[in-house]
């Protein structure tokens, strides 16, 4: 069993969510993690400001993620649930990448569903591998 590995990945899709870059009209730019200090900021300061599906899943599932770097053996169902929250937000900027074809916003973005990817196929390997406490 190999708990590293699936930590190392858990915490490399948590911060490969956060470089993923925006851009829109009117030469504005953000960097995801920037977006994301704002929304932690402004939940505390306007939670109502904050509650928006897209807001909430994607830290949600960051959150799990983080809770299985903490845990002795990381529960699959918090991996798997993680990702496709971060996911649902991110798979939908990759979309408006493409269609504006926009290579900042797409190679920004590539290396969460890369790493993913990994991850479930490690995941995936492992089986019966991981405990699940």
């Amino acid at each position: 069993m190999n708990v590293s590995r699936t930590k190392l990945l858990n915490l490399l899709v948590i911060l490969t969510s956060l470089i993923g870059y925006l851009e829109w009209e009117g030469n504005n730019h953000l960097f995801l993690a920037q977006g994301e200090y704002e929304i932690i900021y402004k939940f505390f300061t306007d939670p109502k400001a904050t509650l928006h599906p897209f807001i909430l899943l994607p830290l949600l599932g960051q959150l799990l993620l983080v809770v299985t770097l903490l845990q002795k053996y990381p529960k699959k169902m918090f991996i798997y649930v993680g990702m496709a929250s971060i996911a649902l937000l991110l798979s939908f900027v990759l979309l408006i990448g493409f269609l504006e074809m926009n290579w900042k916003i797409i190679l920004s973005i590539l290396p969460f569903h890369i790493v993913c990817i990994l991850n479930i196929l490690h995941t995936r390997k492992l089986g019966k591998a991981v405990p699940q406490a």
